[in-house]
């Protein structure tokens, strides 16, 4: 190749423009589209990696079988830390929780400012585990020390406006703490994220928590990393574990029932996990210490590793068709060369080379395309996903479009290489083989069914996902405000207050105290209760005051429910059950639970008897994949979570009434104001964000369809030109005409929905099955895709269906057609 065929190469597409841009953006958009996915599927790839020998680190965890559907917590006692060190094969081990439970997390005065920073309080060997180094400061004193912290770079210029913030002072929990220790900032795909660290005798760690953390004595759980050496026995070590965890005193205080239900099984079975499969754990359980943090499912992170690839292969399509096109009309061009000496690996090369210049140009597009697009996809996937333009991602990325150039130029210069010079300059120019018109005809199908595809199953997920969001919970969610405590009602003055003022304030219909809001778990626990001579059931124990049913405007499927002019709060005789409570417990009906006695026992095994009020429908407390668990409720006004009415006010009102009380009761505390309806929604966030993707990537596949079906029909047009004028001359009319080339395409589009439809039926299904409660989805979407799909094809193919409408038979025979 000299660099005569470069400029060759250049001018020729220079003097196309419209080729070149339809061509560059059509690739250039596609790339954007894959380079993103692509750079997400690496980031949830390369999660914790940052962690010295991440091979070697594991996650300890258990199974709480005592509750009947065995939920799978990334905890573990306190006390295995000093087990695990005396393990054959156990190099270090370490482990951490939250200075503050997740829900309510720590809140520091910074000058005159509140914020709520992420902080953890570590146990030796954390720093060398997770690999942390100082760039400022003292580590192991600042962690030592119980009037110092450790602060990441990020938190440091958040938190004080400056990364040079050693020495700096925050005030949190009473007590004045400075910074001793300044560390870099952990990667945003890290399931171990924090802002401060603070050693077991910081100053905000409360006494009976620096007790446990060392001594690890009542069996608290904590979260818990071992490194294990090279020839380590995992499954040696893990039994050693479980002998520690069997035979301590604290974690085997279990009633007979319960011991007689669990039979072979243990009450608290441990697993270990590689920490660099953590964030593909999607099913460990939150819980009132920890939520589980960025969590994805392998299944999802592969099927947008194969959305990136189909999009890629749809824009390739797109790119074949038109270049194929373009080398029909170029063919007398060809024709010279190879008369003026141009062999066949000179005309492929010319080919190649313009692809290549093609493909570049358009990664050069993509990226900036796709840098421009990166804070939107960021959100559509809820990552922080700055550190995607790295080096080593760009030059995958011209990799990528070097391949793409590559593979494209092969059809087009075949179709050049079988050019005949003496047919062409004679002016009887090649038609296409039928064997290359077949091949790109398929192409078209496949770029038409894989765009019909994604549209089905995007119309599937935002219907399910609006369907879910918007379904009944029970109660009319629209008047309800919820606001966070940062005390337990019943243990604190200030909060007992706020609840007083609030109440009185105009527009407030009334105001009930919860453990949690009806759609939110943060303190979900269980309970046996028992049948006197009958069955017993496990079942989630809600915490609610007298007026929480009245407030929410649930009324009773049995009976009477907790009433505020009956019942008294922290009375702890009545109980009402939900309608799988009651057919757990064995009662035939809900009629007949009402009115019986169950037993139940407390912490401290106490037997108390209870008597069941009444029984209520199920509240979602849980998203519509999950069944609806066996629930009682009883009187306690210890919860953290006020329910508030609007009445006169809107919840707007309401929300800046709370947040115009909340510094005269709560001076050193944040107020968090929520609507009910967003709680509820909260656990479709994530079924939303898949929702927008996926529609961003049907509207590209669509783009690209309907390009790819428009220059199918610019060539059928073109090639069938002859036999529509003879059609003309022998008496057709422009609608027959008309109908020929939108019957053509119509057969297309039936063709691909044969493929897709099936194909996307099967995903649709899959997707539905992970809910209980399905939307009236049946065969709509799939009809819906097909009729879209068409409305654009035929959208696509409306200029050209015209253009053959208005043919005169005399430019046809001229040659100006």
């Amino acid at each position: 190749m000299k660099i005569r065929d470069l400029r060759i190469g250049w001018r020729t597409l220079i003097q196309e423009p419209a080729y070149t841009l339809a061509v560059v953006l059509g690739l250039g958009i596609g790339l954007a589209a894959c380079l993103l996915l692509l750079g997400f599927v690496r980031y949830s790839m390369e999660y914790d990696t940052h962690v010295p020998q991440v091979d070697h680190v594991y996650v300890v965890k258990h199974h709480f079988n005592v509750e009947p559907a065995s939920p799978l917590f990334e905890l573990a006692p306190m006390f295995l830390r000093e087990t695990a060190l005396k393990i054959p094969g156990v190099v270090d081990v370490t482990s951490y929780i939250p200075s503050r439970p997740d829900i309510t997390p720590l809140t520091v005065r910074v000058d005159r400012g509140l914020m709520t920073v992420r902080g953890l309080i570590v146990l030796p060997g954390f720093p060398s585990m997770l690999g942390l180094r100082a760039a400022q400061g003292d580590l192991a004193a600042a962690l030592q020390r119980p009037d110092l912290f450790v602060i990441t770079e990020a938190a440091a210029l958040r938190m004080f406006g400056t990364r040079d913030a050693l020495g700096r002072s925050m005030l949190a929990e009473g007590s004045t703490m400075q910074v001793g220790a300044i560390v870099p900032t952990p990667p945003a795909n890290s399931t171990i994220q924090f802002e401060v660290l603070f050693g077991v005798q910081a100053a905000v760690v409360e006494k009976e928590i620096r007790h446990e953390m060392l001594t690890g004595e009542h069996g608290w759980m904590t979260k818990m990393l071992l490194r294990v050496g090279p020839d380590a026995s995992l499954p040696a070590i893990l039994q050693r574990l479980q002998q520690a965890v069997d035979t301590a005193p604290s974690l085997n205080q279990w009633p007979p029932q319960v011991r007689e239900r669990l039979g072979n099984r243990k009450a608290i079975e441990l697993a270990i996990s590689p920490l660099r499969d953590a964030y593909f754990d999607y099913r460990s359980e939150n819980n009132f210490i920890a939520l589980s943090g960025d969590r994805a499912n392998p299944i999802v992170v592969a099927g947008l590793a194969a959305l990136a690839l189909l999009i890629l292969l749809l824009a390739a399509i797109n790119y074949v068709n038109l270049t194929t096109v373009r080398v029909l009309r170029r063919q007398r061009e060809v024709a010279m060369r190879k008369v003026l000496g141009a062999g066949g690996m000179r005309i492929a090369l010319q080919f190649l080379l313009e692809s290549l210049l093609v493909a570049m140009v358009a990664t050069a597009l993509g990226l900036l395309l796709a840098w421009l697009a990166l804070p939107l996809f960021s959100q559509l996937v809820n990552r922080q996903l700055d550190g995607v333009f790295s080096l080593q991602n760009i030059a995958t990325a011209i990799v990528i479009g070097a391949v793409l150039g590559a593979a494209t130029a092969a059809h087009p210069a075949w179709i050049a290489l079988r050019v005949h010079p003496r047919q062409v300059l004679a002016g009887r120019p090649d038609t296409e083989s039928h064997g290359s018109m077949q091949w790109r005809r398929a192409l078209t199908v496949l770029q038409v069914a894989i765009a019909m595809g994604f549209a089905g199953v995007t119309i599937a997920v935002a219907w399910q996902t609006e369907y879910a969001m918007r379904v009944s919970p029970g109660f009319d969610p629209a008047p309800l405000v919820i606001v966070d405590m940062p005390e337990r009602v019943k243990d604190s003055e200030a909060a007992r207050r706020f609840l007083s003022a609030l109440k009185a304030q105009p527009g407030v219909g009334d105001v009930a105290i919860s453990a949690d809001p009806v759609g939110r778990l943060d303190w979900a626990w269980t309970w046996e209760l028992k049948r006197p001579g009958g069955v017993a059931a496990t079942m989630e124990m809600k915490s609610v005051s007298a007026n929480f049913f009245e407030l929410y405007g649930i009324a009773p499927a049995a009976g009477r429910l907790f009433q505020a002019a009956i019942d008294k709060n922290d009375d702890n005789i009545p109980l009402v059950l939900n309608l799988v409570a009651a057919r757990a417990l064995g009662f035939a009906s809900a009629e007949e639970a009402v009115g019986q006695t169950v037993m139940y026992t407390g912490y401290d095994n106490t037997v108390t008897a209870r008597r069941i009020v009444g029984i209520a429908p199920e509240l979602r407390f849980r998203s519509l994949r999950d069944q609806p668990r066996a629930t009682a409720y009883e009187l306690s006004s210890s919860g953290t979570v006020l329910s508030v009415r609007a009445a006169a006010a809107t919840p707007a009102a309401i929300e800046r009434t709370a947040q115009t009380l909340w510094p005269g009761y709560f001076p050193n505390a944040i107020p968090k104001t929520y609507r009910a309806a967003d709680v509820l929604a909260a656990h479709y966030a994530d079924d939303a964000r898949m929702a927008r993707l996926l529609m961003v990537a049907t509207g590209i596949a669509l783009a690209i369809a309907a390009f790819g079906t428009y220059v199918l029909a610019a060539n059928t047009v073109q090639r069938r030109a002859r036999e529509i004028v003879l059609r003309k001359l022998h008496g057709a009319r422009r609608g027959d005409i008309g109908l020929l080339v939108v019957r053509e395409v119509g057969t297309l589009v039936l063709a691909a929905a044969v493929i897709a439809l099936p194909v996307a039926a099967l995903a649709i299904q899959r997707y539905l099955s992970n809910y209980v409660e399905h939307a009236p989805i049946g065969y709509w979407t799939l009809l819906l895709a097909l009729s879209l799909t068409l409305t654009i094809a035929l959208a696509a193919v409306a200029r050209h269906t015209r253009i053959a409408m208005r043919m005169a038979p005399a430019d046809v025979i001229r040659g100006q057609v």
